[in-house]
């Protein structure tokens, strides 16, 4: 358990850190609201039309599946480092890894759930 001290006393000061910028900005920051800081922010431009219409369920799909298998998939990097400690046993379960991982993206690709139309 000692050798997850230093990553728990890492996370306990970045957090102690955000903490602290978060209410220093909120105490001693300016407050002068004005009707220019209300409106929202377009590249520097007045928006010309309010936010309207409705994204694609292929958007969302597309994203949810670029997520999931960049997750997945960044399991190769902490394998790839020890894999000479692994043998060929890590070698067999990475295959049964990489074979899931594949057989998920087929079944996505067969769906229709890459197709952009």
């Amino acid at each position: 358990m000692s050798e997850y001290l230093g990553i728990f006393i890492t996370f306990a000061l970045a957090a102690l850190i955000g903490i602290a910028f978060i209410v220093l900005a909120s105490t001693l920051g300016p407050k002068r609201p004005s009707a220019a800081k209300d409106e929202p922010f377009e590249c520097g431009e007045k928006p010309f039309e309010l936010p309207s219409g409705r994204f694609s369920i292929k958007f969302y799909l597309v994203g949810m599946l670029f997520i999931l298998f960049d997750v997945e998939l960044i399991f190769l990097f902490p394998w790839a480092v020890v894999y000479r400690k692994l043998g060929f046993y890590g070698l067999m379960e990475m295959l049964v890894f990489l074979g899931i991982v594949v057989v998920g993206f087929v079944y996505a690709w067969k769906k229709g759930a890459l197709e952009w139309e």
